[in-house]
């Protein structure tokens, strides 16, 4: 250990109340839920931008929401050790001893977020309102992860809320203009 290295008071901490874990684990929780929503909703965006069939969008939804979903649980896992590696290299102390429940955070955040915006091809509805009801039931998500953020932190509710709603939007919208691009390119 480096005689040198500043100690961090909370360098292998796990906080135990539920105000800490969630202010501790909250980068994975709005990485996973943001991403879950977007990548899951550019599944959605793109099929009815592309004007392929509803089921094509449960199909790929559901692959992509499980397979993208362990991705970034494995990602997030490999980056925390990778970084708790240069730490011990360098002889300071471990900041982070648990990259399984990040992972693990990330993961459930992506699923559950991510499940959203399929909803509305799960659950019947008529073939018109598919896609219009994904996009609202996905922007009332973003913005209500967001406004979430605001319980951990101390930004005002609504401010946070439309930050990850803006952001999110316009991924969204990039998704859906892409399915519609490449459409008009293969149609």
């Amino acid at each position: 250990m480096n005689a040198h290295a500043p100690k961090d008071p909370h360098a292998g901490h796990e906080p135990d109340d539920m105000a800490g874990l969630a202010r501790h684990y909250l980068k994975d929780l709005v990485y996973g839920a943001n991403d879950g929503i977007i990548t899951t909703f550019a599944v959605v965006a793109g099929v009815a931008g592309a004007r392929l069939e509803p089921r094509i969008v449960v199909i790929l939804g559901f692959a992509n929401l499980l397979a993208d979903g362990f991705s970034m649980g494995a990602s997030n896992f490999l980056s925390i050790r990778s970084d708790e590696d240069v730490r011990r290299m360098r002889g300071l102390d471990s900041v982070e001893p648990f990259p399984g429940r990040h992972s693990l955070a990330t993961f459930l955040a992506f699923v559950v977020a991510g499940v959203v915006p399929l909803m509305s091809y799960v659950v019947v509805v008529g073939p018109a309102q598919r896609f219009p009801l994904a996009v609202g039931l996905t922007l009332a998500t973003l913005f209500v992860v967001g406004a979430a953020r605001s319980l951990v932190t101390r930004m005002p509710w609504w401010r946070s809320g439309l930050e990850m709603l803006v952001v999110g939007s316009v991924a969204a919208a990039v998704a859906f203009g892409v399915g519609a691009f490449v459409r008009g390119l293969t149609g």
